[in-house]
């Protein structure tokens, strides 16, 4: 395949001579960098690209062209490159233009010229945005492909994995895809149960678990330390934001995460009021970046990896693993957050997965094309996934058991389902049944003032109802709530005036301490915290700090010893 396509445009031959020598200096190694020197040369060659099947990655445009402006030419290409990263050239007296552009063509960036030095004012835009379309394109597909029923429980759990920790694949329905027999029959895998995984080396996976197939793509499972500075189990906003700032503060930091990188907020489609981002991102966009900052700052992350246990030992505390190892640390910030709560209604078991979602609407939005689907919840969650799913569906239903939004979901996003044609809200409403053998078929729904059943069709049903704090693994160690949220800080319950018996030093605990010191929390886990990614973000971050003050203290422990078969290994040489 031919390199991607850089298209620099500006009448100017002396501004465009210095736009493409700049582009070629950082990126003509792996891209190919083109010009034009207006709007209709550069419609010309980018449909000229499409037909002979080539790609453009990045569009570099002038506002104030003769002819088109650049914000009118963005509008053409964005039906010829729809997936292109769109930049606009503006000068000073532009930027109302530039801020419109963002709605009107779906502006990535726009940058004011001149630009010097290009090393601090264009290549880390650039860089970024480029990052970004590298993320989600994929020219030749040549990573892993899944082949299975397309409600299958076992396929979603699969696919879900896979986009959760951002890794490439091809679904490929066996019901409906030639390609998916034909590929199927190739592998010599016939007669095995489906979902069947194709890895890209041609190995083939028959019904694999997460934990097999996550090694065999040679994701990190085993920890290189035994002991390290600082332990973080839940790799949310809250936890991702405590590795960057632990370990590029020095500290020898440790990310454990049970499923995927970015927690809940991995899984909104659309995030629109994150400071920074006027346009908005992803869930994923957003755990992407953080899983890249942390792991510049050399934080190590174990996923997917569970931890299955805690307890505490001369000031260290140990972190028991779902493969059997053990890592400690002096200090430990918890940040599992909270997963979505199960419908406790008849048939919700046995379909999940197949057709009953709990979140996942970015994983499933293909498969519901030209569906009706039922949204149950009135949260943020809920509202983002409407509008995400109504792109695909046919029509989106929010189920809700109040009278209306007002009290449960952001304006902003009322304002945009209200305006959504195909987004239809039914009030007073609850689930109260799921049917269907092998799939979902069809939901009962109670009227709540009437008490009245209706039965509906339903081929895919989306959950959101709250969520429950992931604090299992604990076993009580820490004090928390009647609901389990963790209480910190002045939060923490006295015992006659005196601290509980499990807080062993002469001082108060930090605000966001738990009635173990040295054990901290962070994000949507802790008591009353406010469940919004900017506070979860700043809530890991403000973690760390804590952490510093507790590792000065003295201490008067040494490590414990490793739990009998530990697997995690101990470098020779010792941790400064």
């Amino acid at each position: 395949m031919e390199k991607p396509v850089i298209l620099a445009v500006d009448d100017e031959p002396s501004v465009l001579a210095a736009v493409v020598r700049d582009l070629r200096r950082r990126y003509g190694g792996e891209y190919r960098v083109m010009r034009a020197a207006s709007g209709a040369e550069a419609l010309e060659a980018l449909r000229e690209l499409r037909l002979r099947n080539e790609v453009v990655a990045l569009l570099v445009v002038d506002q104030r062209m003769p002819g088109m402006t650049g914000v009118a030419l963005l509008a053409e290409a964005l039906d010829v490159f729809p997936d292109a990263r769109r930049v606009l050239l503006t000068a000073y007296a532009d930027t109302d233009a530039a801020i419109k552009a963002i709605n009107e063509v779906k502006l990535h960036h726009y940058l004011m010229k001149p630009w010097h030095p290009p090393e601090e004012q264009l290549y880390p835009v650039l860089d970024d945005l480029l990052d970004d379309w590298r993320a989600n394109f994929q020219p030749v597909f040549e990573g892993v492909r899944v082949i299975g029923h397309r409600w299958s429980a076992d396929g979603h759990r699969i696919r879900d994995f896979l986009a959760r920790n951002l890794i490439a694949y091809q679904w490929l329905d066996i019901e409906t895809d030639a390609e998916a027999t034909e590929l199927r029959e190739i592998a010599g895998a016939a007669q095995q149960p489906l979902p069947l995984v194709v890895l890209a080396d041609g190995t083939t996976l028959s019904q694999p678990s997460v934990a097999t197939l996550a090694e065999r793509l040679g994701l990190h499972t085993q920890a290189q330390w035994e002991t390290y500075d600082l332990i973080i189990v839940g790799a949310g906003p809250a936890g991702l934001a405590a590795a960057v700032y632990g370990a590029s503060e020095g500290l020898r930091t440790l990310l454990i995460e049970r499923e995927a990188p970015g927690g809940q907020a991995g899984t909104s489609s659309s995030i629109e009021n994150y400071l920074g981002f006027p346009a908005g991102l992803s869930g994923s966009d957003l755990a992407r970046r953080a899983v890249a900052q942390a792991r510049r700052f050399g934080t190590e992350i174990l996923a997917p990896m569970e931890a299955t246990g805690f307890s505490s030992s001369n000031g260290y505390h140990l972190i028991h693993l779902s493969n059997g190892s053990t890592v400690a640390t002096q200090a430990l910030l918890i940040a599992t957050g909270v997963q979505y709560r199960l419908l406790d209604v008849a048939g919700a078991e046995r379909l999940a997965g197949a057709g009953l979602f709990y979140g996942a609407a970015i994983t499933e939005a293909l498969n519901v094309k030209g569906q009706d689907v039922f949204i149950v919840g009135g949260g943020n969650s809920a509202g983002q996934a409407a509008l995400y799913l109504s792109h695909y569906a046919s029509s989106v239903t929010l189920l809700v058991r109040g009278a209306g939004l007002a009290d449960t979901m952001s304006q902003y996003l009322i304002a945009r389902i209200e305006e959504a044609e195909s987004i239809h809200l039914r009030p007073h409403v609850s689930v109260a049944e799921v049917h269907g053998e092998e799939s979902l078929e069809a939901i009962s729904l109670r009227d709540a003032r009437t008490g009245e059943l209706e039965r509906v069709p339903a081929r895919a049903l989306f959950v959101f109802i709250g969520a429950a704090p992931r604090t299992g693994w604990l076993n009580g160690a820490v004090q928390a709530d009647e609901q389990g949220f963790i209480l910190s800080g002045l939060d923490i319950e006295r015992d006659g005036g005196k601290r509980s018996r499990g807080w062993t030093v002469p001082r108060d605990p930090f605000w966001l301490e738990t009635s173990i010191p040295g054990v901290f929390v962070a994000g949507d886990l802790r008591h009353r915290s406010t469940k919004r990614i900017a506070s979860a973000v700043g809530e890991g971050a403000m973690a760390v700090q804590f952490v510093h003050q507790h590792l000065r203290a003295p201490m008067h422990a040494s490590p414990p010893e490793p739990a009998s078969g530990a697997q995690a290994k101990q470098p020779a040489e010792a941790h400064p």
